[in-house]
Formats: structure tokens, C-alpha cells, sequence
């Protein structure tokens, strides 16, 4: 009865503020406190009973209760921050001030004009006058005063951390608290890992959830690739003003990676209790990738004119990312590293009993988060690679990867993943460590074989490129510099490998499809470029491969007489638009799939996705480096290279492509074809048939063979020492970021914190403006 005696009278205050025409006085405790004192709300009441159109209109017909609803909430945090709430109704208000300014903030964020209200010192600003804002120049503005009060609360003993101190003076002084003793979880920097309270977890869910809706600010501006706007929020709260940066920072990294879903191994155990670790996790991973974008730069609205001059060319050092990218202790990286892979594989593990285990559901966050850690920290990136450990997070991205290719609302997904391994393949070790035999056989919709990581990476990437959605195509570029980068490494590609590469060359060479996109020839070039390296470089345990390049021969044989006359390129246009299929699917011999798997299917009708912005291109996103004769790599200044066009005219083919109907703007000239043709890097592989062919047909003449064993075992033993043109130098094209990319990245980040917070729906039906919410 008490509960909803408490909803009732909840109910009421709301409406009473929302009939009200004329100002509360903020001093008018009775009327302030209905919303916090008396209630036992939890936050998905509170979203129910203040609807959206009834905050909106306080906010259009009497702005001054809304100001001072804010400004009141956010004093009863203050309090409790400098009270430690020691009785159990100060931490009801508590969390009651934090559900309700969680379902306010996002309605003064979609009001430009409300915008900048937390940024001015209140009261003032909630009245007509702000003459007084002079004389209260030591004031702090309100969103200062939140941020601090969140910060000093998520390590308030008995409240959010276990108190150190019992007896009758136990009431610890929250101003000199230490909060470093009090870190959340054992992992990096701290060692004693607390006993679990779940009301502890909880509290802090809620806290989070509040900070971050302060921090989705972001959302409600259009995207800008400006990277020197800052999120006034995040820089304040990342600043040295929050002395509990660096224990907080701690907290939120050791929660998530030290969180294991599947618990104490007891089969369907998340169906016996709620996991309240995992609603805090996701929480911790949001707010660490959310802090994590921005290194420093100038916030957009200076928090007060004083500070103007001091911030004119940087803002205050982002202590988040400052803190990452200093983490450098080998066991500290190892923690992270099992951390993640433990989480990333959870999806992937397969139980005898179905549904028996807890499966995840934020690896997205996990995989941005790895992201950062090693964009920000190039130690945890070599620590990566210098194991097989590696494989441990190579295996759960291309398992994300071969899942998601046939659903178009997993398209932020598909892109995060390839990036990643675009990162990882910058370096040698990864190359190296994808010799490795795959053996732990994760269900795939992928045919079966038996190889190495290389394998199934190649196999995956062949998949997504002819079973993936039409949307997936600016990925091809990727894909296969991924593919180059690691190509000089691997030592023994088989024989299923080895055809998809040799079925992605005959797709992509055909003449229509060649001819059918000003870029489509790239693709050749770098398909090229990859059986060259391993030639080249791995030439004594590629026998398969050699094998389906002689199989293969008359493809390159076509590409070499590839016609460039007029009548030639209207003849294959034409076959084009009879077959409008971008790659054929029925050529590639298709195997049976994997035991356990189940085929990618598109998303659900009436799936909800977020926009994303366009990616650079492949010419953005790397810059070529050379590896010299002692393995290190040098900068290659950016000259036309054979696989491209010249530099301006890409651009103006990028601009034609670009605009809305890019097929009416471009069509293939022969001056055009023979650009590029020249350049196709074909001597070393006409060489290699020159050489084989004679000799395979003499075996095959000789000994009447039809066995595929046979002339494997000849190549086998074979040789093209001396034979070859000199190996070329290896290029390695490696990730370079960019405004484009970081823009991206904001608006892939933002709309997955969007779709994954629904309970409560934090942001659902505000105007958001990074990116447009479409229904699939």
C-alpha cells in the first residue's frame, strides 16, 4: 500500500509543477520535497510518471520551476555528498534526485537555448535578473556542483563502498576521505578486491546512469569533425577539479575486467538470481568509452569568463586518458587483456544444455574500449601482440564479424571490428602470430577446414564480401588491406583459403564489374599485391596457393589483356545491368558449414538503428609504411602509388561518387582503363606460370596424372630461386586516424549507448542530433 500511496503523491507534485503558472519560490522546502522526501520510486517509475510532454511544457510555459527543480535536485546531492547520507531516508533522496535528474537533463539538452542554464551559477540564472551572477563570482556553476557531487558520492561509505570504520562513530568525514583505499575491485593499481554488496552495486548503477546523461550532451549536436569541441561535461569531470578521478577511473576499468558473467559455473544460475555486477559493468564500460574520446582540446563553453584566457589553445588534460595510456605493469595488461577476451568470447561459448549459460550483450562497448586502450597505450598494443593472446580477442571479432554480415542494423558493428584488426594488422606480430593452427572450432556459418587463424580470417573475410548486405561494400578496401598487411607472414595458406582468395580475384576482375565504380579496380591491385608477398616471401609452404593461381591462370591471363576500347567497355556495362549481382556467389565451391552454426539473418522488422556518418577512405585511413631489411618500418611519402589514381583525380571521382546520383556524374574512359592497367603488378605471378605451367602439364603428360596430391607434393619441393623478379619492398598500410574517423567513432559510440540504454529509455523520442534513429 505504502508504494503506491508514495507513486500517488509523486504523481501529484508532478502535476502540481506542471499546472503551476507562477514561479515556486525556491525556498518552498514543502512543495521541493514531494519530489525526493516521501517516495519510494524506482527510476522506471519515475519515467512513467513524468512524460515527456509534461516536462516539455514546464520548460516552455514556466522555465523558472524548471530551473529551480534542477537546482534543487542537485542541492540535495550536494548535501548528501557532504553528509555521507548516514540514514537510510538521506540515501532515498539521494537516489530519488538522481532518477529524477536523469529524466530531465536530456529535455534541457534537445533546448538549445536550456543549454548552456548548468553552465551558469544558479540561482540566478533561474530568474529574470543575472546582475547578481557579478557579485557571486566564487559561485560554481550548477553542472560543476553535480559533477562533484556524483564523483564524491559513487565512494560514499555504507552507500556506494564498504565502510572501513564500525562502531558507534562510524560515520566516516567525506571530506578527507581517501578514496584510493576504497576502489571498487582488485585488478590494476589495487589489490584487495571488497566483498560484494549489491545494494553497494546498485547505488552506484544509478549514479553512473545519471553522469552518464550528463555526458550525452554530445548527442544533441550535429556532427561536426571540429575535434576541437569539446564535451564540457566529460572535460570538467576528467579534470584535476574531480579529486576522485584516478580512483574512479580504476573502479570502472577493474569492474569490467574482472567481471565474469558465467559466475560460479552453475548451469541456468542467471535465471535464479539477477546479476546486479553485470548492470553495473555495462554502466562502467559506457561511461569509460563515453570519457575516453577526447585527449585535451578547448571545451566549447568556457565554464566561466575567467578562465578564458587560460584556455585559449588547450583545454585541461583529459586525466582518463591520461591514467590509460600510462598503465604499463605487465600484469596489469594481462588482467585487462583476459579480462576483455573472457567477456568477447562469452557469446561464442556453446553449452550441452541450451540457454544455460548468461550471455553478454555489450561486447560493442568491449570492443571500443579496446579500441582505446590501444590507440591511447602503444605498450598494451605490443603486449597484445607479443603472444598468441592475441588470438583470444581475433577469434571473438571475426565470430562478430561472420554473424552480423547479413544484418543491416549491425553495421556499426561490422565497421568496428574491421578496424581493429586494420590497427593490429599495422604490425608485423600480427602477421606472425596467424600461423597459428585454428583448432578450437567456435560454430561458424563458415565452411569447414583445417588450417591456421589466417585461414579462418580469410575465409570469414570471403564470406562477408559475398554473403554480406549491399551496405558492407566501402569495407571492401579494408578487408583487403588486412589482407596485404598480413600476406608477407603467412607461412602455409590451405587449400580452402586459397580458392576464396583466387574466387574474390575472379569476381573482382571481371570487366563490368571493373568498369562499374571508379574505385572497383583497387581491389585487383590489392589482391595482387598479397599473392605477390607471399610469392615473394613465403613462396616454400604455399603450395596450395601456387596450385590455385595455375588452376586459376587464365584469369590473370584476362586481367593482363583486359580491353580498353570504347565498344569493349559499353559490351561489358551492358552485361552488367543483366547480372546486377555484385559478385557472383554461385562460382565459389560452397562447402557444408560448420556443426552448430546458424546462418546470419537480417535484422527483425522494426529493429531501431542509429545513422552513421560516411568513413574516409582507404587513402585516409592509412598511410603506407616500408619495412626495411631489419624489420623496421619507415614512412613512405605520399606519392602516386600504382594501386591508385592520382591523388586529384580520386578527389574529384570521391566528389562525384559522393554526390546523390553518382552513377549519371562518372563513366569509364579507355584513357581511363589504360591508367590503371599499366600499372597492374602482374610480373611476378606471369613469371611464376611461365615457369610452372610447362612443367606441371610435362608431370601431369609423363606420369598421366589427374591427382591433385601429386602436383602438390612436385610444388611442393619446387623452387623459383632466381627465377622471380627481385622481391619488392613489403608496404604495410597502417591505421591512421583522422578528424573523419573520430567523428565516426563518436556517432557509432553514442548510438550504441543510445539503443542499449532502454530500461529505463533514457533518450528515447528527445530530438537527438549526432545521428537519426531509423526503423528497420
Amino acid at each position: 500500500m505504502g508504494t503506491t500511496d508514495s507513486k500517488l503523491n509523486f504523481r501529484k507534485a508532478v502535476i502540481q509543477l506542471t499546472t503551476k503558472t507562477q514561479p515556486v519560490e525556491a525556498t518552498d522546502d514543502a512543495f521541493w520535497d514531494q519530489f525526493w522526501a516521501d517516495t519510494t520510486t524506482t527510476v522506471q517509475d519515475v519515467f512513467a510518471l513524468v512524460p515527456a510532454a509534461e516536462i516539455r511544457a514546464v520548460r516552455e510555459e514556466s522555465p523558472s520551476n524548471l530551473a529551480t527543480l534542477c537546482y534543487k535536485a542537485v542541492e540535495r546531492l550536494v548535501q548528501g555528498a557532504e553528509s555521507g547520507c548516514p540514514t537510510e531516508r538521506e540515501k532515498q533522496v539521494i537516489l530519488n534526485c538522481t532518477r529524477i535528474l536523469t529524466r530531465i537533463l536530456p529535455y534541457i539538452f534537445e533546448d538549445q537555448d536550456w543549454r548552456g542554464f548548468f553552465w551558469s551559477t544558479v540561482p540566478g540564472a533561474g530568474r529574470a535578473g543575472t546582475d547578481e551572477l557579478d557579485d557571486d563570482d566564487g559561485a560554481r556553476p550548477l553542472a560543476e556542483s553535480l559533477l562533484l557531487a556524483i564523483a564524491d558520492l559513487l565512494f560514499c561509505p555504507d552507500f556506494t563502498v564498504h565502510s572501513h570504520k564500525r562502531g558507534p562513530d562510524s560515520v566516516e568525514n567525506m571530506q578527507s576521505i581517501d578514496s584510493c583505499e576504497y576502489i571498487w575491485e582488485a585488478g590494476v593499481g589495487f589489490a584487495q578486491s571488497p566483498p560484494l554488496n549489491y545494494i553497494h552495486d546498485l547505488n552506484r548503477t544509478e549514479l553512473l546512469r545519471l553522469l552518464l546523461t550528463c555526458f550525452s550532451e554530445a548527442m544533441y549536436l550535429p556532427p561536426s569533425t571540429d575535434n576541437s569541441v569539446l564535451n564540457p561535461w566529460v572535460t570538467f569531470f576528467c579534470s584535476t577539479e574531480n579529486r576522485h578521478a584516478l580512483p574512479l577511473f580504476t573502479s570502472l576499468l577493474n569492474v569490467v575486467c574482472a567481471y565474469d558473467p558465467v559466475g560460479y559455473g552453475i548451469p541456468y544460475n542467471h535465471l535464479l538470481f539477477s546479476d546486479y555486477r553485470e548492470q553495473l559493468v555495462e554502466q562502467a564500460v559506457q561511461i569509460l568509452i563515453v570519457t575516453l574520446e577526447h585527449d585535451g582540446g578547448v571545451p566549447y563553453r568556457p565554464p566561466s569568463p575567467s578562465s578564458m584566457e587560460e584556455q585559449e589553445t588547450t583545454g585541461p588534460e583529459n586525466l582518463f586518458v591520461n591514467y590509460l595510456s600510462r598503465i604499463h605493469r605487465e600484469e596489469d595488461f594481462d588482467f585487462v587483456l583476459k579480462g576483455l577476451a573472457r567477456l568477447l568470447t562469452n557469446p561464442l561459448t556453446q553449452t550441452y544444455l541450451p540457454n544455460s549459460t548468461k550471455k553478454i550483450q555489450f561486447h560493442q562497448e568491449l570492443l571500443v574500449l579496446f579500441w582505446k586502450l590501444c590507440d591511447f597505450n602503444k605498450k598494451f598494443l605490443f603486449f597484445v601482440l607479443k603472444s598468441s593472446d592475441v588470438l583470444d580477442i581475433l577469434v571473438p571479432i571475426l565470430y562478430y564479424l561472420n554473424d552480423a554480415r547479413a544484418d543491416q542494423s549491425r553495421v556499426g558493428l561490422m565497421h568496428i571490428g574491421v578496424f581493429i584488426l586494420l590497427l593490429l594488422s599495422g604490425e608485423r606480430n600480427f602477421g606472425v602470430r596467424l600461423n597459428k593452427p585454428y583448432s578450437i572450432h567456435v560454430p561458424m556459418d563458415i565452411p569447414v577446414f583445417t588450417g591456421t587463424h589466417a585461414d579462418l580470417l580469410i575465409v570469414v573475410f570471403h564470406k562477408i564480401i559475398t554473403t554480406g548486405h549491399q551496405r558492407l561494400q566501402p569495407l571492401f578496401d579494408c578487408l583487403l588491406t588486412i589482407v596485404v598487411n598480413v600476406s608477407p607472414y603467412l607461412k602455409s595458406l590451405s587449400m580452402v583459403a586459397a580458392n576464396k582468395l583466387l574466387h574474390l580475384l575472379e569476381a573482382f576482375s571481371t570487366s563490368w564489374y571493373l568498369f562499374s565504380a571508379a574505385q572497383n579496380h583497387h581491389l585487383v591491385f590489392f589482391l595482387l599485391e598479397a599473392f605477390n608477398n607471399i610469392i615473394q616471401y613465403q613462396f616454400d609452404g604455399n603450395c596450395n596457393l601456387v596450385y590455385a593461381i595455375i588452376r586459376k591462370r587464365n584469369v590473370f591471363h584476362q586481367l593482363a589483356n583486359l580491353p580498353s576500347d570504347s565498344g569493349s567497355i559499353q559490351k561489358a556495362l551492358q552485361r552488367k545491368r543483366k547480372s546486377p549481382d555484385v559478385i557472383s556467389r554461385t562460382s565459389s565451391q560452397e562447402t557444408v558449414s560448420m556443426e552448430g552454426s546458424h546462418p546470419a539473418v537480417p535484422a527483425e522488422p522494426g529493429t531501431l538503428k542509429t545513422s552513421l556518418v560516411a568513413m574516409p577512405g582507404i587513402d585516409k585511413l592509412t598511410e603506407k609504411s616500408q619495412v626495411s631489411e631489419d624489420g623496421t618500418m619507415v614512412s613512405v611519402p605520399k606519392t602516386d602509388s600504382p594501386d591508385t589514381v592520382p591523388s586529384d583525380q580520386t578527389e574529384m571521382e570521391r566528389r562525384r561518387l559522393s554526390s546523390a546520383s553518382s552513377t549519371s556524374f562518372w563513366a569509364p574512359t579507355p584513357e581511363w582503363v589504360l591508367s590503371w592497367k599499366c600499372k597492374l603488378p602482374l610480373q611476378t605471378i606471369m613469371r611464376l606460370l611461365q615457369v610452372l605451367v610447362p612443367q606441371v602439364e610435362k608431370i601431369c603428360i609423363d606420369k598421366g596424372l589427374t591427382d591433385e596430391s601429386e602436383i602438390l607434393k612436385f610444388l611442393q619441393h619446387g623452387t623459383l630461386v632466381g627465377l622471380l623478379p627481385v622481391p619488392h619492398p613489403i608496404l604495410i598500410r597502417k591505421y591512421q586516424a583522422n578528424a573523419g574517423t573520430a567523428m565516426w567513432f563518436r556517432t557509432y559510440m553514442w548510438g550504441v549507448v543510445y539503443l542499449r540504454n532502454v530500461d529505463p529509455p533514457i533518450w528515447y523520442d528527445t530530438d537527438v542530433r549526432l545521428f537519426e534513429i531509423q526503423r528497420m
